[in-house]
C-alpha cells in the first residue's frame, strides 16, 4: 500500500517545467545580467571613447582589462560599498518607524494572507526632502558623487543581490517554508536563480515585497538627481542643464513615485504572488534598475543633447500616452483583484473559479498595459519617451526599450499560459 504524501509535500510539489531555458539558461542569466550591466558602463561613458567603441577596439580593449589586476581591484569601492550599505539601512529604518497602513495580500496556498505594511511612498518623500535639503546647503557638486564612484556602487549592489539571494535559498529549506511552485525543482542554480522561497521574511518584514520597491526604485531616482548635478557642474549651473536632462529626470521619477504611490497594486503582481525571491528578482530590484534603467541620464551627462519647446512637448505627449493606457489598464486590474468593480467591467469566471475581465482595457487587449492590438503601449511608449531626449546618435541609449520589449514579451507568454490554465 502506497504511503500517505506529507502534507510538505502536497503544499510544495516538485517544479517540473522549466522558464529560461531550465539550469543552462538560469546559469547563463546569472552570469550575464552583471556583465551586460558593467558593459553597458565601461561601453558607454566619458571615457569610453565612443558609445559604443569602434568594434575594431572593443575586443583588445576587454583583453586588456580582464588580463589586468588592477582593473579589477577597481570594481571594488570601499567607500562606496559602506554608503550602498548605509543606503540601504536607511530603507529599513524608514520602513520601521514611518507610519503606515497594513493590508493584506493575496491569499496563499495555506489559506493564509499576509499582511504588509504601506508607507513606500513616505520613504521617497523623505528621502527626497533629504537630498534636496543637501544639495541647496551644500550645492550640486555635492551630490555628484553617485556619477563618479558608479562602479564601486554597482559592485556593492551586485554583492547585495548575491548576498541576499544565497541568504534566502539556504533559509528556505527550514522546516515549514511555503515554497514557489516554480522554484522547486532540487537543481541548485536553477532553484537559487528562480528564487525557492515564495514569501522569505523576518518577523512582519517581507523582503521580497520591501526590496521590490524601496532600495532599487528610489535609488533610480536618487541616479538621475545625481546626473543632473554633474551636468550642471560642467555647464556651469543648474540654470544651464537641459531640457533633455530634466525631461529624463521628470518623467522617470514620476514614474518611481507612481509605482511608489499606488504601492498596494504591487501585491497582486506576478512578482508577489508567483515567483520565489532568489537571485532574478535580487539582481533585478539592486543592480539593473537603478543603473541599467538611468542610462539616458548618465549619457546626457557626458553627451548633452538641446532642443527646443516643440520637441519637448511631442516628447512629453508621447509620455502622457503611455501612461494613460499604462495606468489606466493597471488600475482596472488591481481594482478588480481587490474585489472592485467601480466601471462595472464585464468578466467570466473561469473552470478554476477565478476571474477574467472581458471589457474596459482588458477586452480590447490582453496584455494592453504592454501591448494593444499589436502595437507598442503603456509601458513601452513611457520607454520610448525616456529614451528619446538623447538623440539619435547612438542606439546604445534605446537599450531598455528593446530589452523591455523582450521582457514584456516574456511575461505576456507567462500570463497567457496562466490565463490557459484558468
Amino acid at each position: 500500500m502506497a504511503s500517505k504524501p506529507r502534507q510538505n509535500d502536497a503544499l510544495n510539489p516538485r517544479t517540473t517545467t522549466y522558464e529560461f531555458l531550465g539550469p543552462p539558461g538560469a546559469f547563463f542569466i546569472t552570469v550575464g545580467v552583471p556583465v551586460m550591466a558593467y558593459a553597458l558602463y565601461f561601453g558607454c561613458s566619458d571615457t569610453s571613447g565612443g558609445c559604443p567603441p569602434s568594434l575594431d577596439i572593443i575586443s583588445a580593449r576587454i583583453q586588456a582589462a580582464v588580463t589586468d589586476k588592477a582593473w579589477w581591484v577597481g570594481l571594488w569601492d570601499t567607500q562606496a560599498s559602506l554608503m550602498y550599505l548605509a543606503w540601504y539601512i536607511f530603507c529599513v529604518v524608514a520602513w520601521a518607524v514611518l507610519p503606515g497602513d497594513w493590508i493584506e495580500g493575496v491569499q496563499l496556498r495555506t489559506g493564509e494572507k499576509k499582511q504588509y505594511k504601506i508607507n513606500a511612498f513616505s520613504t521617497f518623500l523623505l528621502t527626497l526632502g533629504i537630498t534636496t535639503g543637501y544639495i541647496i546647503r551644500f550645492g550640486p557638486q555635492s551630490f555628484t558623487f553617485i556619477y563618479h564612484k558608479w562602479v564601486g556602487f554597482m559592485t556593492a549592489s551586485l554583492i547585495m543581490s548575491v548576498v541576499q539571494a544565497l541568504g534566502v535559498y539556504v533559509a528556505s529549506f527550514r522546516k515549514g517554508a511555503l515554497l514557489a511552485l516554480g522554484g522547486n525543482s532540487g537543481i541548485p542554480i536553477y532553484d537559487f536563480y528562480i528564487g525557492r522561497e515564495l514569501n522569505p521574511s523576518i518577523g512582519l518584514f517581507d523582503i521580497k515585497s520591501f526590496n521590490e520597491l524601496r532600495p532599487g526604485l528610489i535609488l533610480w531616482v536618487l541616479i538621475d538627481i545625481s546626473m543632473l548635478c554633474e551636468q550642471a557642474v560642467r555647464r556651469g549651473g543648474l540654470q544651464n542643464v537641459t531640457y533633455s536632462m530634466w525631461l529624463v529626470l521628470a518623467f522617470q521619477g514620476f514614474y518611481v513615485a507612481d509605482a511608489l504611490y499606488n504601492e498596494p497594486a504591487v501585491f497582486t503582481t506576478m512578482d508577489i504572488t508567483t515567483d520565489g525571491f532568489g537571485f532574478m528578482l535580487a539582481v533585478g530590484n539592486f543592480l539593473w534598475v537603478p543603473f541599467v534603467y538611468s542610462l539616458q541620464a548618465r549619457y546626457l551627462v557626458f553627451k548633452p543633447v538641446e532642443f527646443g519647446l516643440l520637441p519637448t512637448l511631442g516628447i512629453f505627449a508621447i509620455n502622457g500616452l503611455g501612461y494613460y493606457i499604462f495606468r489606466g489598464a493597471n488600475g482596472e486590474k488591481n481594482d478588480f483583484r481587490n474585489g472592485r468593480n467601480p466601471k462595472n467591467l464585464q468578466y467570466f469566471t473561469t473552470d478554476s473559479g477565478s476571474k477574467l475581465l472581458t471589457s474596459g482595457w482588458w477586452g480590447r487587449s490582453r496584455h494592453p498595459n504592454y501591448f494593444a492590438d499589436e502595437r507598442l503601449s503603456g509601458d513601452l511608449l513611457m520607454a520610448l519617451a525616456w529614451s528619446l531626449p538623447t538623440g539619435f546618435e547612438t542606439p546604445v541609449t534605446y537599450f531598455y526599450v528593446i530589452y523591455f520589449a523582450v521582457l514584456l514579451l516574456h511575461r505576456q507568454h507567462r500570463d497567457d499560459e496562466k490565463c490557459e490554465k484558468k
